[in-house]
């Protein structure tokens, strides 16, 4: 059998290329988990914390839509007298039924009254649970719902 002069060598060439790979790759499961930890950590506050955004906005809109129906609940006397037509919402007391609302909530908003329209805009603030880690801070949900005082039904079946 013959043997090539570099046959001996291959063995020591390759031992010292594995040995210095295996240096050079140390550490680098550890970045690994660090890297994928952190993108983890983000996609969970996305969803938790987009999930709290989606809950505000929904209160909100909840709340809004409370007080406006609450204040357009609150018909002035002169026009419960009148036709049915001629409804309208006292702006006082219309004031105070949708203030009623905004604080069992809990939460702060404003009120207009214009005739037998009431609108509410009612904003709802939420901390961020994971994200806030990350530098995002409070989440806000806002909303504007609008009601009219009626008489019966205004159509349908």
């Amino acid at each position: 059998m013959i043997r090539l002069p570099f046959t001996r060598l291959l063995p020591v060439v390759c031992g010292r290329w594995a040995h210095s790979r295996g240096q050079a790759e140390a550490g680098f499961v550890s970045l690994y988990v660090v890297v994928v930890t952190v993108g983890l950590l983000a996609m969970a506050g996305l969803v938790i914390d987009g999930g709290n955004a989606l809950a505000a906005r929904e209160q909100a809109t909840d709340v809004a839509q409370q007080a406006a129906r609450a204040g357009a609940d609150a018909l002035s006397p002169e026009s419960l007298r009148g036709s049915p037509t001629g409804l309208t919402a006292s702006p006082v007391a219309a004031q105070a039924a949708a203030n009623r609302v905004l604080e069992t909530a809990g939460v702060s908003g404003t009120i207009s009254v214009d005739g037998a329209n009431v609108s509410v805009t009612v904003v709802v603030h939420k901390d961020t649970t994971i994200l806030s880690a990350f530098g995002v801070g409070p989440i806000e949900g806002k909303a504007t719902a609008a009601a009219t005082a009626l008489h019966g039904t205004t159509g349908g079946a």
